[in-house]
């Protein structure tokens, strides 16, 4: 008989465990089992008998800090303690808690944990002195991969000139030029911005533009299935029309409202699309979720979202 764990409480003071687990239990089957449409709901993913038997390996999970950023805010020795407490050994930066990166980089090794991906946006207009001491500091900080976070919204909302979204994908080239040179991966990060149409009446998107402009020996794709979806591109016919060029998955759920959810209890099909993780060339499987924590009333539902979805990714065969 199992029994669902008593809550902790670790360093950051911040009480984790019953609720992931209540969470991970309702999603063990959608992790299991299987669903052959384009979404499933966890429970309709149970009906379907036929496990994979491939599987996320442990050591390619990690976790966008942006998820837990109040927790590690607070407390980032104690929030980063929780992580590894969680099974993470990897996490992908968004900042450092306001320390230096030397000072996080020394709370990371503390607790076994590798920042092997950063998102360090690239400087508009671009500077390559600027962008030298960017890539500096992810050096100290022990990243691999580096990738430009967010764009595509202007002072007018999105963006729709191809001339603009021509002239920054330039500037992914150059900024991709220059983290080879000093030994990384450089990749881009979508929203859902990307897949609106083009102003000038050719039918393409912004997607279709950045990804054809910009080198793909220099410019990977982190590709973001929850924005993908809300951006009506269904992330299988990305992977295919990319073949390799995908390094990086974004792992976030949607609910039935298109808003977030933690991994695994909304309508993604998430065997379906990791059934394509040899054609991507997918190397990390990063698990976010955007709203976590941002109740006052339960500041720990940040890293129970991270106890989840480590767990879905950990037990999904496919």
């Amino acid at each position: 008989m199992f029994t669902a764990p008593a809550d902790r409480t670790n360093r950051t003071g911040l009480s984790f465990g019953r609720r992931a687990f209540l969470r991970s239990s309702a999603v063990a089957a959608a992790a299991g089992a299987g669903a052959a449409g384009i979404v499933a709901t966890p429970a309709a993913a149970g009906h379907d008998s036929a496990a994979g038997r491939r599987r996320v390996p442990v050591d390619r999970i990690s976790i966008q800090l942006y998820t837990v950023r109040d927790a590690l805010s607070a407390d980032p020795a104690g929030t980063l303690a929780a992580l590894a407490d969680i099974g993470y050994t990897r996490v992908e930066l968004a900042g450092t808690a306001g320390l230096t990166p030397a000072a996080f980089r020394a709370l990371l090794d503390a607790n076994g944990i590798r920042a092997t991906s950063g998102h360090f946006g690239i400087p508009q207009p671009f500077d390559a002195t600027a962008w030298r001491a960017t890539l500096a500091d992810a050096r100290t900080l022990g990243c691999r991969y580096v990738v430009h976070p967010f764009f595509g919204v202007g002072p007018n909302g999105p963006i729709q000139d191809a001339a603009v979204w021509r002239a920054f994908a330039q500037d992914l080239n150059r900024a991709g030029a220059l983290a080879r040179e000093a030994g990384f991966r450089f990749g881009y990060h979508n929203h859902h911005f990307e897949f609106l149409p083009l102003s000038d009446g050719s039918g393409r998107t912004a997607f279709d533009l950045l990804t054809a402009t910009a080198d793909r020996r220099l410019v990977h794709i982190e590709l973001d299935l929850y924005w993908s979806w809300r951006g009506a591109a269904d992330p299988v016919d990305v992977i295919r029309a990319h073949r390799g060029r995908v390094l990086q998955f974004h792992c976030k759920d949607m609910n039935i409202e298109s808003g977030f959810a933690d991994l695994g209890t909304g309508l993604i099909d998430f065997r379906r699309i990791f059934a394509q993780s040899d054609v991507a060339g997918v190397q990390e499987y990063i698990v976010e979720r955007d709203d976590a924590g941002i109740d006052p009333r339960e500041p720990e539902d940040a890293l129970d979202t991270a106890a989840v979805g480590y767990r879905f990714l950990r037990d999904i065969r496919f």
